[in-house]
């Protein structure tokens, strides 16, 4: 059953802002309404209020629909509503120009011009807004705000106003409206950005898998071509010499044969080498990348005299914990200590990210801890390539659940007789605590 407000929980970051931008818009025309609508009701005679209130409703349902085709189109999703757009503004304009005519119509004395004035200026200003949303270039963002203060202008003079009160009604409606392009052009950039933010994330991610796959490539590539090629000229050596019936022809293939046994010990070697991982290099990427991120990382404790198996075995918490953290999560901060407690090393990672997803899924789930690949700066390889909607959990969720990243990090430490426990300490806190004995028996290293 999903808690109270893991709808909102669940979502991530440029999911929230989307849906906070498009909300906002639909709350403008509830604002519409509820503040320049029901005043008119009480403050306009009945000949004009009831058919003002019925029209300006119209106008707040039709700036919902199009707000919401707007942000879409923004984000991609539908193709750009011209129409709605063209059609919200006519209904706009000839709004405006209606109530401009009823106030024209009622005494100069009269205490309902106060009252259209401001009907007059929210349409426009909730109109032109959502207009806004559905354009990228400013120059139609400013045509479009003079286009209604000029229009407003001559409307006015054409009803006989004088010019000095026509050009500071134009310029007081000019007011609102521009303040609400503004901000609905503020909206869409700040919506694009962080999207495109996120983005950047997953490449930057995507491009240290990249790297990573490239220095195994060419490591690789430097082991075995060069010994491939003593390997092949030998044994071309030693089949002429074998058809001379040259005794030779032995010496050549034990050198063969002692190059490709070398061959098989240096692949090892680059293999290990992938595979383990350093727990003071974990930690320094870790903290370089959460701080890139925006994520305050303070890491306390020293790594230096720990063997080399229990670094390995710890450095891979640290990087999968890592990418929980930038991945999945929407933490501030996380912290990482490091103690030695009665011959054995506690590593602990905590972040306040807890409440940025729900609890079934498996924050470590992404695979970076068994995958035997590595990223620069602590972040896990699977976690990167398998990311979809059944993989992705939240800093904060729960570790157990079937997938790889717990199953890989649980075999690692009990390679070295450790343990390891995950789950929420308290309300918006997660933590991982990894335990490992400082001796390690030589048969399970």
């Amino acid at each position: 059953m999903r808690m109270p407000g893991g709808w909102w929980r669940s979502k991530s970051t440029p999911a929230k802002v989307e849906t906070y931008t498009r909300w906002t818009y639909h709350f403008f025309a509830v604002f519409e309404v509820m503040v320049f609508g029901l005043p008119v009701l009480v403050q306009v005679p009945l000949r004009f209020s009831g058919w003002l209130f019925a029209a300006l409703c119209g106008h707040a349902l039709l700036s919902t629909a199009t707000a919401s085709r707007a942000v879409d189109w923004t984000r991609g999703r539908r193709e750009q509503p011209l129409r709605l757009m063209g059609t919200l503004g006519a209904v706009t304009a000839l709004f405006a120009a209606a109530t401009l005519l009823v106030t024209d119509a009622l005494p100069a004395d009269s205490e309902s011009l106060g009252a259209l004035g401001s009907l007059a200026t929210g349409a426009m200003g909730v109109g032109v807004g959502t207009i806004t949303l559905g354009m990228r270039r400013r120059r139609w963002m400013a045509a479009l705000v003079a286009g209604f203060a000029v229009g407003c202008l001559a409307l006015a003079l054409l009803l006989h106003a004088a010019p000095d009160d026509a050009v500071v009604a134009a310029l007081a409606l000019m007011l609102f409206p521009g303040f609400m392009a503004f901000a609905a052009a503020f909206s869409v950039w700040l919506l694009n950005a962080v999207y495109e933010l996120d983005e950047a994330r997953e490449t930057r991610a995507r491009l240290a898998v990249a790297e990573e796959r490239l220095r195994f490539g060419r490591d690789l590539h430097d082991v075995i071509g060069r010994n491939l090629a003593v390997i092949a000229l030998k044994s071309e050596l030693a089949v002429q010499l074998a058809r001379r019936e040259r005794p030779e022809a032995v010496e050549q293939m034990i050198e063969v044969q002692r190059i490709a046994q070398e061959s098989q010990r240096e692949v090892r070697d680059v293999v290990r080498g992938y595979r383990e991982a350093d727990l003071g290099v974990e930690l320094t990427g870790a903290r370089g990348v959460l701080n890139a991120a925006g994520i305050a990382c303070e890491v306390r404790g020293e790594t230096a005299g720990l063997p080399a198996e229990v670094q390995s075995a710890l450095g891979w918490v640290v990087r999968e914990a890592t990418t929980n953290v930038l991945r999945h999560g929407d933490a501030a901060r996380c912290d990482v200590g490091i103690r030695v407690l009665e011959g054995r090393v506690v590593l602990t990672v905590e972040n306040d990210g807890a409440e940025s997803g729900g609890a079934e899924s498996g924050g470590a789930e992404s695979g970076g801890a068994e995958s035997g690949g590595a990223e620069s700066g602590g972040v896990g390889n699977e976690g990167v390539e398998n990311e979809g909607p059944a993989n992705r959990g939240a800093a904060g969720a729960p570790l157990e659940g079937r997938g790889s990243g717990l199953a890989g990090l649980r075999e690692r430490l009990a390679a070295v007789d450790g343990t390891l426990e995950a789950g929420r300490v308290r309300k918006g806190v997660f933590r991982v605590v990894a335990e490992v004995p400082l001796t390690v028996n030589e048969a399970t290293a």
